[in-house]
């Protein structure tokens, strides 16, 4: 078994020798003491740690704020907190933003024990789901899904429950949270995966179309209907069928929707007959649909036959101990497809990956790193990459199809570029052109900034005489 590493943190230097002692003689463990919060981030970034046992009160940095920068960089570690008589609320507080258990001073030595074995049980236990997960990943059990948290194997759990059966399932989530790839595991999960899934994104197609789109329509239905139109429910027969965003669909639509649900049958437009489909029917929204139904924009007998089984999908900050596999899973995918060599995420980018909040959850990340992974200049992608390609995304001012007939490497240049020209020059408006304070918002070493921009020619002086 791999050697667990235990971290004490107290100010007080008999509680970090004696401790030492007591692991040292009951543990397989190797154990690292600290003084202080800031000396247990220190050798957190230095070397991996299982479990960290913290004092509450302490000097610089206090338990609670180390516990939560633990939690924000490494959510993965287990956390027990040391407290004293009189600060039992703070303990409880500790729990509630992640802590796992707390222990009262003073406290004997077997109850100190039980309780570390009990967290590194916990610690090897995620461990172990994590190594699960990478293999489920391999062997694409869940297609491009990814993720070993509680969250996402109550997930997979209900995944192949239902993937056997032919139940409607709805899927939830805001967007960006891997919707389509749940649909699409659940369907690659069922005995329908031989034949393709076919995906409508319902809010994509204008409402005059979507019906003809869904159902068909007969030669002669209308104007321009100049011959007969298989539609969608028709060329999934055998299959899986999946209404991303179903909650966007007019009134009209929910109605003949409705029927293929009940009945099991559609009508093309222009026919008088139905026909009988088998269909497997998946749909999504991130959408709350039972407020659209107090509204009277959602049928609520529509809602009941979708919502035969509903699954969840969490939004990234309430997964963000998955951050790390989905990371790398992202840099080998983008490296793989764009025929890049081999990189990897620095310990400094995989911490500001995890502390960033991504309001567009998955999307929103995997896009920042497939950019990372196409500007970066070396084979280790740093925090400046990641942040730089996200100042990209929000000061771009260009489309970038002007730059795809050109060789990658001129395209990356124009593109770094007119980045580098658009953040500075924002960046010394913001400052009013004083380069001192522009160099330390930025992150930059001044002689470093003034380089920069001395290559783009942009004179700070300009941006002072504008304010003025």
């Amino acid at each position: 078994m791999t050697t667990q590493n235990i971290l004490i943190v107290d100010d007080e230097i008999d509680m970090l020798h004696g401790l030492q002692r007591l692991f040292k003689m009951e543990t397989n463990c190797e154990i690292f003491l600290a003084q202080s919060g800031l000396a247990a981030l220190e050798v957190m970034y230095r070397q991996p740690v299982d479990v960290v046992i913290t004092d509450i009160k302490m000097p610089d940095m206090d338990g609670i704020d180390l516990l939560e920068e633990v939690m924000r960089i490494h959510p993965w570690i287990t956390v027990v907190m040391m407290t004293a008589y009189g600060t039992i609320e703070l303990a409880v507080e500790s729990i509630k933003k992640g802590a796992y258990d707390f222990i009262k001073k003073p406290f004997s030595n077997e109850k100190l024990l039980h309780l570390t074995r009990k967290s590194l049980e916990r610690s090897r236990l995620l461990k172990e789901n994590v190594s699960l997960q990478r293999e489920i990943h391999k062997k694409k059990l869940f297609g491009d899904l990814v993720g070993a948290s509680l969250e996402m194997r109550r997930i997979y759990d209900t995944m192949q429950l239902v993937a056997r059966t032919d139940a409607t399932v709805l899927i939830l989530g805001e967007s960006g949270t891997g919707k389509e790839l749940a649909a699409r595991a659940i369907h690659s999960l069922s005995p329908r995966r031989d034949k393709q899934m076919v995906v409508i994104n319902c809010p994509a197609i204008p409402e005059d179309i979507l019906a003809s789109e869904l159902f068909g329509y007969k030669k002669g239905a209308f104007t321009h209907a100049t011959q007969d139109k298989i539609g969608l429910f028709e060329e999934a027969e055998g299959s899986t069928i999946f209404l991303d965003e179903i909650g966007d669909i007019s009134p009209s639509i929910q109605a003949k929707l409705l029927r293929a649900l009940q009945e099991r049958e559609i009508k093309p437009l222009g026919n008088t007959k139905t026909k009988k489909v088998n269909v497997r029917i998946l749909a999504s929204t991130n959408d709350d649909l039972e407020a659209k139904m107090k509204k009277n924009l959602f049928r609520e007998d529509l809602f009941y036959r979708l919502n035969v089984v509903s699954i969840t999908m969490p939004p990234l900050r309430k997964i963000r101990g998955d951050i790390p596999l989905l990371a790398n899973h992202f840099v080998e995918k983008w490296a793989r497809e764009l025929s890049m060599p081999t990189q990897k995420l620095s310990p400094e980018a995989m911490a500001y990956l995890i502390s960033r909040e991504w309001k567009g959850n998955i999307r929103e990340m995997e896009n920042c790193i497939q950019r990372a992974v196409i500007l970066c200049s070396g084979n280790v992608i740093q925090p400046e990459d990641l942040k730089a390609v996200e100042a990209l995304a929000v000061n771009a001012k260009y489309d970038m199809q002007e730059f795809n007939h050109l060789p990658y490497l001129v395209a990356k240049r124009k593109v770094v570029d007119e980045f580098a020209r658009g953040y500075v020059a924002d960046l010394l408006r913001r400052t009013q052109g004083n380069v001192t304070s522009a160099a330390e918002e930025s992150g930059l070493e001044r002689q470093s900034l003034q380089k920069i921009m001395r290559r783009y020619r942009i004179k700070s002086k300009l941006f002072r005489e504008e304010i003025s």
